[in-house]
């Protein structure tokens, strides 16, 4: 039997990133590229034919790719999407104008507040006559010839793509598809998105700017897709490319192009997914992660061995997380991540008031930080790192990137002249300041949230995630800290261990007393149907598909909902009387509240899950429990808690074995991270290979 590969790909701020696992022997293959902004696909091409050099594997062996990519974030984040025509319902084409934006944060202070700029300029959109009330029903006819008119007019201004978003679409189709021939007709070769197919779920503004985002990110994100799948083909890998979603799942890359919005979290989502894999191998069912690459860090939340969820994302101001009130709302399902702009290329500066700040500006990949060499001049966190002893200049990517620390230096001792202090001073406040800034995700997924992060383990990766995690952790008090083996392509690997996922919802208002069973059952049946056919036409055994059923329900007259879950079969009488017994229970926990008012159910979701093949991670025999062997030598690095540079061991993570255990200060080296083990603390060593910190 031939040998089969997976591959995983993530590409990074930064970094692109490729782990190539074999099928069987669970043997790793890694490559670390830096990332081509100007033409991403590069990078990944590239960093995929060195993983296959390394395994001696030939392109047809090549059985699946699994990509995750914050292109499309970075799309909406640096404003850099395709010009988007709107077509609304008569006498709502304001509705981008007027929108939802309310200040939070430090911006409900600011008296210069200025609201974000719209994606869609009032020029760009166009009303059609037509009405659908909540139930589906036609209140006014679509009038084609007033609704040529003025898609004519908005053809005229050659966007990009176009978005399509009507009242009550979502309860009725019929409109936005005639509507989407006539675009079509107007705009040949427009990228179109439809309400209705995006994500058909009531709320009119947060419906209509998930389509817009679609149309916004679709162009460009079709684009890569289809040539990077190209490229794929021209290389003999005849494997499928899959996409990982906001949800954590993957799907098709032509789904993907067709759905473009649900990659907005695709490259964070990977890195929870494999923590939550390697946390259940571990034991640890219930953990954080933290993922601190180039630009970002990222925190999430694992409970019972799964990601949360939420169906009320936000994107496009400070700090990215579910349920802020600010930036553009993006109504699809999205790991629960609270992400800042603190990364290891984050620019540290002198503000007006003569304060040093870190972030959110990132050097990115290009020029990157001072040490790179590729021209940049401003300091950032890794050069900050290197100054402070923690990054050895003779050992980047394992030796195969040369750094300049005197360049890291000189771009410090500029900021420190601006602040009259020493450039050792200056370095730990970068240091110390971005730990700050990065402990606030921490906070927002567990104390914000009522949620004592004491009571988790953290599970820190991405290239610069082990440097600063006990820093990081020590600020919530959280006792164990597990770096896996790789951090740096935590990301990339577990993409591998992701499957195929499809969700649907159906609006529906009904009271629980009086449900009508057959429009729920009907309703259920027609999205576990879609769910099983598209899992059918991704090459997903019959056997391999679960469905996961959930209504969202709430007390009537409330505006928001919560999720319950309900099993499989026939909806009956039962069913929802235990669902009601289930939200009511579920409403006390959150809320120390027992209403008596009558439930309401308000959208039905559909979760089908298609089982794919998956690598498994073998468990490491014990070693001698002797360290030593693993000891490369010794370096001055700084620590705050002696305010000073001591003498710090520093290991070959490669030669570490399982049971070993040592002391801090210490520093474990490998080509893609460094950990950085403090005073005070141990290390050891578990069966996974994972390093295990706490308190000594």
């Amino acid at each position: 039997m031939a040998t089969k590969y997976f591959a995983g790909v993530d590409i990074g701020g930064t970094f692109t990133d490729v782990v190539l696992v074999e099928e069987h022997s669970h043997r790793l293959f890694t490559s670390k590229k830096l990332t081509t902004p100007s033409e991403p696909g590069r990078a990944v091409i590239e960093a995929i034919e060195e993983a296959m050099v390394q395994a001696q594997a030939a392109p047809a062996a090549l059985d699946r790719v699994v990509h995750a990519t914050t292109l499309a974030t970075n799309l909406v984040l640096e404003r850099k999407g395709a010009l988007v025509g709107y077509i609304g319902t008569k006498g709502f084409g304001d509705i981008f104008m007027i929108g939802k934006n309310r200040r939070t944060g430090e911006a409900r202070y600011d008296l210069a507040y200025q609201k974000a700029p719209v994606l869609v300029a009032r020029e760009m959109v166009a009303e059609v006559s037509e009405r659908m009330n909540f139930r589906g029903e036609v209140v006014t006819a679509l009038d084609e010839k007033q609704a040529r008119t003025e898609i004519e007019r908005l053809a005229g201004k050659k966007p990009h793509a176009v978005a399509i978003c009507l009242m009550h679409a979502y309860a009725n189709p019929a409109h936005e598809r005639k509507v989407a021939e006539l675009v079509r007709q107007f705009t040949p070769g427009a990228y179109v998105a439809l309400s209705s197919e995006v994500w058909p779920e009531y709320r009119e503004y947060e419906r209509a700017s998930t389509t817009v985002m679609s149309a916004y990110v679709g162009p460009l994100i079709a684009d890569y897709v289809g040539e990077l799948e190209t490229k794929l083909r021209r290389m003999g890998i005849g494997g499928s490319l899959q996409i990982m979603q906001s949800n954590g799942g993957v799907m098709s890359a032509a789904a993907a192009a067709r759905k473009a919005i649900y990659l907005v979290e695709s490259g964070p989502g990977a890195g929870v997914i494999a923590a939550a894999h390697l946390g259940q191998l571990c034991g640890r069912s219930n953990l954080l992660s933290f993922d601190m690459g180039g630009t970002t860090a990222k925190a999430g939340l694992v409970q019972n061995g799964k990601p949360s969820i939420t169906h009320d994302f936000q994107i496009g101001a400070g700090l990215s997380v579910g349920g802020r009130s600010a930036g553009q709302p993006v109504k699809i399902p999205v790991i629960d991540l609270a992400e800042v702009g603190a990364g290891g290329g984050s620019i540290a500066w002198v503000d007006r008031g003569g304060m040093l700040q870190v972030g959110p500006r990132s050097a990115g990949a290009a020029p990157g930080p001072a040490c790179y060499g590729f021209g940049g001049q401003e300091p950032t966190v890794t050069d900050a790192n290197v100054v402070l002893g923690y990054i050895d200049p003779g050992f980047f990517l394992g030796g195969t990137m040369k750094i300049y620390p005197e360049r890291s230096r000189d771009a410090i001792a500029r900021v420190a002249q601006q602040l009259k202090l020493d450039m050792i001073e200056v370095a730990r406040g970068i240091y110390e300041i971005v730990n700050t800034h990065m402990g606030s995700a921490i906070e927002v997924v567990t104390v914000q949230r009522g949620i004592d992060p004491r009571d988790y383990a953290v599970m820190a990766f991405g290239g610069a995630g082990p440097v600063h995690i006990v820093k990081v952790a020590e600020q919530f008090e959280i006792p164990n800290i597990i770096v896996p083996p790789s951090p740096g392509l935590m990301s990339a690997l577990g993409l591998p261990f992701s499957d195929m996922v499809e969700d649907y919802v159906s609006t529906l208002l009904m009271d629980v007393a009086q449900a009508d069973l057959a429009q729920v059952n009907l309703r259920f049946h027609e999205m576990e149907e879609s769910g099983r056919a598209t899992m059918r036409k991704d090459g997903v055994r019959e056997h391999d598909i679960v469905i996961q059923r959930t209504i969202d329900m709430r007390f009537k007259h409330q505006s928001h909902e919560l999720a319950v879950e309900i099993g499989d079969g026939e909806v009956t009488e039962q069913t929802l009387k235990d669902a009601d017994t289930a939200f009511r229970n579920q409403y006390f926990d959150l809320y120390g509240v027992r209403q008596a008012d009558a439930c309401q159910m308000v959208n039905f979701r559909v979760h089908a899950v298609g089982k794919v093949a998956k690598p498994e991670l073998s468990e490491s025999p014990r070693g001698d429990a002797k360290p030593e062997r693993a000891l490369k030598a010794s370096r001055q690095a700084y620590f705050g808690e002696v305010q000073d540079f001591v003498d710090t061991a520093v290991y070959d993570r490669a030669r570490l074995r399982h049971g070993d255990r040592f002391f801090g200060p210490a520093i474990v080296e490998e080509p893609d991270s460094t950990t950085v083990c403090p005073p005070g603390y141990v290390v050891e060593v578990d069966r996974y290979l994972n390093l295990l910190i706490t308190k000594a």
